[in-house]
């Protein structure tokens, strides 16, 4: 069977509409969970944020982060000398945003808290403490393999 050029153009619309619906459906199944929920309001409070990061590198001693594998845990050693500490430290999951939790910042006598990560799962963690000394808020980021 012999093809003429207008049976030709009518194919390659043809293929070319149908990979255009493929490509559609698979952009609306993408899971995009990923992205921050409340993306907008943390874009207003960046100068907030970048405060918080020049205070962190003003520290004389800074915050020790340190995963203890053989006990399960990841040890946060804030500065001796800092006072009041508080805050939040938030386990990010770049894999699954339903992974993510929370942890409120309470440290020992020592300016030290142990936080359990045994029952996570293997991967790679994204580590995000904020947290407030002698009356000033810091930021550190760091991650963990586990």
């Amino acid at each position: 069977m012999k093809l003429n050029w207008g049976t030709g153009i009518g194919i390659f619309y043809t293929l070319f509409a149908l990979t255009m619906v493929f490509f559609v459906i698979k952009s609306t199944t993408y899971d995009n969970s990923l992205v921050v929920d409340d993306y907008y309001e943390k874009d207003l409070n960046y100068q907030e944020h970048y405060n918080r990061l020049e205070n962190s590198q003003s520290l004389t001693e800074d915050l020790k982060i340190e995963l203890n594998a053989k006990l399960g845990q990841v040890n946060f050693m804030f500065p001796e000398a800092m006072g009041g500490v508080k805050g939040e430290i938030l386990f990010y999951n770049p894999t699954t945003k339903h992974k993510d939790f929370t942890v409120n910042i309470a440290p020992n006598d020592l300016n030290r808290m142990e936080v359990p990560v045994k029952d996570l799962s293997n991967g790679r963690w994204k580590i995000k403490v904020n947290w407030e000394g002698n009356g000033l808020p810091y930021y550190k980021e760091t991650e963990i393999y586990l």
